[in-house]
């Protein structure tokens, strides 16, 4: 669920921005396709609940299919008829068109980056020897003719020489496996298929440890994945050979293997939900060797994050919600024997580490601080940053002399540094060059109060010197969930629409991971609606402080956001314009019953778990609180039908329970991409498609009639 998707919508008008609002642009009267009503009733706690769309959760059967596409020809008739769309993408291609380049990281005699000309689909790999001669290593544009295949993860075993990626097909979670001699290139054996939630971790040079579930009966698109499995492959065998490791007697819903950089151990890590996961560890150098446990239970989170020797060192947040690193041994692991090492605070704790030392990502009010340890637990320094905003990266391997870290906030795009562990120095390694000046905009942190008194940061971007008249068409976009923190990020559509005047306003719900795990628990399960209220309390205090109304107001989140964004429409319709919910979970009666959505039990509860819960979560559920007769704002619905992670079946009932009983004129449409998935992977032309649907959605629903020349 983590959802690495913040896809911000984006505006190119210049003078309109200012002027009272335009009645809304005459187009053509809708007509929805018909979506036929299969009345399904289910019995909860004595309470009967009709279902009239659960044949739409059937994605594979042709009437679905039918109706995927008789919805898209109405929601693309609509989007054609917007007079400024082509313009707006116009403007959306050329602010992207680029040059980006990862950090790069080293390999054996190679040095790996990644690196996008600006418009592909898909960054492409390259390598480049200690001469200094540079080839491409692996196209993932190469993978399908229109972009929808993705890399899905690259891990090289420790001297190089082997290579093991992974290739998403249409967004699925679902990878296949290549081993490739990363030295010739070459395809060395058969390929490992139906694996997914996995990484890859070799060792040595023998085969690496990759996790997978059983192929379920039924659609592998929604049916229910449960068992989660962490198998061994041997180079040279079969797939049908792979050992399992670990959940074979034991069901667990998450785990994976990580093989330490030293190859001595194993460390094994199995949850049934996003938060609480045991740990185990193996002994490599044994022949046989036997499972250790280190932590059981499902309270707390539990890593192992490096070893020296037998001396492991552990990041948790046991006895600590902000998290601390102590360290243990392999003969004595176990949290009786834990020392701190570097304790807890009143900041949030994210580790890395790289070239002999600790890097201790603190998170104050969303915003990074780094401070730097040696292995003994003592201080170096604190790493001075370019500026206020989002660090990440000082991790590499233990011999690297240099390392890489990332830096940005909303106005600031991507910058690479490379960093001197010893000096504690820092230099531009990769600045984008692009047409956008930051120095144009300000970026401002307040606190508002929610409905229960609780103070909620929340940071406001909009161009230096605007009016607030209560006119300027703003997006607040919100998550509150899964511990996921949302911290200063840039984004192409999100400049356009800074540039031409629009304000961006992102609060840290509750349920997020901004202020640790009282933060995150403040928002799950019996406490969900106090996001909700986090939320609906944000676009209060933006339209009090006159920076919008409610006629200029947007809305927008993905996956867990999806369900932020319903069900503060269904709650409160009056208080936006537009309603932009992503990929959401939106039935939450029937969430936990497709692929791994059971582990996802830790935020919501279930509607089975008791009457209590089902309860709660029967009066926010989006789906079943979408009543008849009420005035929704215009909502655009976007999904994609290889959504494997949040089932378009939500996205689907959703957009059916509005269009059967809105009232008023205010459109409701659902976009289906067709060849993707969550948002993983998906290539930069259907990116930018999609952000220029939602933009020109958006614009044209608060009034705008049309879009001035692009001065750019």
């Amino acid at each position: 669920m983590k959802n690495l998707f913040l896809i911000m919508i984006a505006l190119t008008t210049i003078a309109s921005f200012g002027q009272k609002q335009k009645k809304q642009p005459k187009t053509k009267a809708l007509k929805y396709p018909t979506t036929e009503k299969i009345p399904v009733t289910d019995d909860y706690f004595g309470v009967k609940v009709t279902d009239n769309y659960r044949w739409l959760e059937d994605d594979k059967s042709p009437k679905t299919m039918a109706w995927v596409k008789a919805q898209n020809v109405v929601t693309y008739g609509y989007l054609d008829q917007i007079p400024f769309r082509n313009s707006l993408k116009a403007r959306v291609e050329k602010l992207w068109n680029y040059e980006k380049i990862s950090a790069p990281f080293k390999e054996g005699n190679f040095t790996y980056f990644y690196k996008n000309n600006g418009l592909q689909n898909q960054s492409v790999l390259y390598r480049k020897d200690a001469s200094g001669a540079e080839e491409i290593f692996l196209d993932p544009n190469t993978f399908s003719k229109d972009g929808t295949s993705s890399l899905g993860g690259v891990d090289f075993s420790k001297d190089g020489s082997k290579v093991a990626y992974g290739i998403s097909v249409g967004g699925s979670d679902w990878r296949s496996v290549i081993i490739m001699d990363a030295l010739s290139r070459k395809i060395i054996e058969d390929t490992i298929v139906d694996v997914k939630f996995s990484g890859i971790s070799w060792k040595g040079n023998d085969g690496f440890y990759y996790s997978s579930y059983d192929k379920p009966e039924g659609s592998e698109l929604s049916a229910k994945t449960d068992q989660h499995k962490l198998y061994f492959h041997k180079l040279g065998s079969k797939q049908k050979e792979d050992k399992v490791i670990y959940g074979l007697d034991e069901k667990r819903r998450y785990v994976s293997g990580a093989v330490s950089e030293d190859n001595k151990y194993l460390f094994i890590s199995a949850a049934n939900s996003t938060s609480g996961n045991e740990l185990y560890m193996m002994d490599l150098s044994t022949k046989k060797p036997k499972l250790i446990t280190i932590v059981t239970g499902f309270e707390n989170d539990v890593d192992v994050i490096d070893n020296v020797g037998s001396k492991l060192y552990i990041l948790t947040n046991l006895k600590a919600p902000n998290k601390r690193i102590v360290t243990a041994t392999f003969k004595k692991p176990t949290p009786e024997n834990w020392k701190d090492f570097i304790p807890e605070t009143d900041q949030v704790l994210t580790p890395s580490i790289g070239s002999g030392y600790f890097f201790a990502n603190y998170m104050k009010d969303a915003i990074s601080n780094i401070k730097q340890y040696n292995y003994e637990g003592k201080l170096v320094r604190e790493v001075e940053l370019p500026g206020i905003g989002t660090a990440g990266g000082f991790n590499g391997k233990k011999e690297d002399k240099t390392l890489y870290y990332s830096f940005t906030n909303y106005t600031t795009p991507g910058t690479i540094y490379s960093f001197e562990p010893k000096a504690g120095t820092s230099a531009v390694y990769q600045k984008p060059v692009l047409d956008f000046d930051g120095n144009d905009y300000e970026s401002k942190q307040v606190f508002y109060t929610s409905k229960d008194g609780t103070k909620i940061p929340m940071i406001i971007t909009h161009k230096r010197g605007v009016e607030l008249n209560g006119k300027n068409p703003t997006i607040l976009y919100g998550y509150g969930g899964f511990n996921v923190s949302l911290t200063p990020a840039f984004s192409i559509p999100n400049a356009v629409w800074l540039e031409n005047g629009g304000v961006y306003a992102v609060p840290n719900l509750r349920g997020g991971g901004e202020y640790g795990k009282a933060w995150h628990d403040a928002g799950t399960k019996m406490q969900k609606q106090n996001v909700f209220d986090d939320f609906i309390a944000a676009a209060e205090y933006l339209i009090a402080e006159k920076y919008t109304s409610s006629d200029f107001l947007a809305i927008r989140g993905g996956s867990n956001g999806g369900l932020l964004v319903g069900a503060t429409m269904t709650q409160r319709p009056d208080l936006m314009k537009v309603a932009l919910p992503a990929v959401g979970v939106l039935d939450m009666l029937r969430y936990h019953t497709f692929t791994a959505g059971a582990g996802w039990g830790y935020d919501y509860g279930t509607a089975n778990d008791s009457e209590e819960m089902f309860n709660y979560i029967y009066k926010y559920s989006p789906v079943q609180n979408v009543k008849t007769g009420a005035k929704y704002p215009a909502t655009l619905v976007t999904t994609g039908d290889h959504d494997d992670r949040v089932v378009p079946a939500h996205s689907f009932k959703f957009a059916a329970e509005l269009q059967a009983k809105q009232t008023g004129t205010n459109p409701t449409l659902i976009r289906i991409d067709v060849n993707a998935g969550h948002g993983a992977g998906k290539s930069v032309a259907a990116l930018i498609q999609e952000s220029v649907d939602i933009m020109s959605f958006t614009l044209f629903n608060m009034g705008i009639k049309e879009l001035p020349s692009l001065k750019k």
